[in-house]
């Protein structure tokens, strides 16, 4: 499967140039170019959303009937449906009550959320799980508890052990807490870009050169019966114009059966 992580960078007018609707089609044409089976994105208005879903051809967005809220921004998940099916979908709130819409906790700047489906590769014939979600970016602490929230009720849903990719910005280090707890309380998830090898490097860039102290925040995390076949930063733009002030995460995986 060829799978991305993207944060869009919701629509904002103070980004001049670089604002959503100098992006847009920069951005499908950057997320079809890998000929994606799924995407993640984090950030993003409903209408932001439903405009991309409009230009990713071929394309469809997973729990679509969602109860949106207008003031939030949600995780979402894109697929293709001729190589994949959605078997179940749903979301979570990453806070002290998951299920109640628009909640938050642990002195977290926004509610913050994750969107997961339970679906099929039709191709290979084999069922897993995917999870789009966002972390908050101020506080450590925020955080730590976050993931906490996020990998338990994914134990609850995942009742069947499905095997897990769980994508996002973590607005972490990967070296750092979030990453950490992790590997605590999901032991069978590991991150592609170690794992080949790579350096590195930051993926958050604000649409330029990425300060000196930038890192990498936005991982996709891997269940051990895929095995990672590539995973890189794509940092194409056009004309200066790119498609968010993150670089998007594109990763190709082989399910084992065994």
């Amino acid at each position: 499967m060829k799978l991305i992580t993207a944060n869009i960078r919701f629509d904002s007018p103070k980004d001049g140039q670089m604002s959503w609707s100098h992006r847009r089609v920069v951005m499908a044409k950057n997320l079809l170019s890998y000929g994606p089976d799924l995407i993640a994105t984090q950030e993003g208005w409903r209408p932001q959303l439903e405009d991309l879903k409009g230009l990713l051809s071929g394309m469809q967005m997973a729990f679509s009937n969602r109860p949106w809220i207008k003031e939030r921004m949600y995780p979402c998940i894109f697929f293709n449906p001729s190589s994949i099916e959605i078997l179940e979908c749903g979301e979570f709130w990453l806070s002290e009550t998951p299920q109640v819409a628009g909640s938050f906790s642990f002195k977290s700047s926004f509610p913050r959320l994750a969107t997961w489906v339970k679906a099929k590769n039709l191709n290979e014939n084999f069922s897993f799980m995917f999870i789009s979600t966002h972390l908050d970016h101020v506080l450590n602490s925020t955080r730590e508890e976050q993931i906490k929230v996020l990998l338990k009720e994914v134990e609850k849903i995942n009742a069947k052990k499905l095997p897990c990719i769980l994508a996002g910005d973590f607005n972490e280090a990967p070296e750092q807490r979030v990453r950490a707890l992790v590997t605590q309380y999901a032991p069978r998830l590991y991150d592609p870009w170690l794992k080949l090898g790579h350096q590195e490097e930051p993926s958050h860039h604000y649409f330029g050169p990425p300060p000196q102290d930038a890192n990498r925040i936005d991982w996709l995390l891997v269940d051990r019966r895929f095995e990672a076949k590539e995973i890189f930063l794509d940092k194409n733009h056009e004309n200066g114009i790119y498609p968010s002030d993150h670089y998007p995460v594109k990763l190709e995986v082989i399910f084992k059966s065994s």
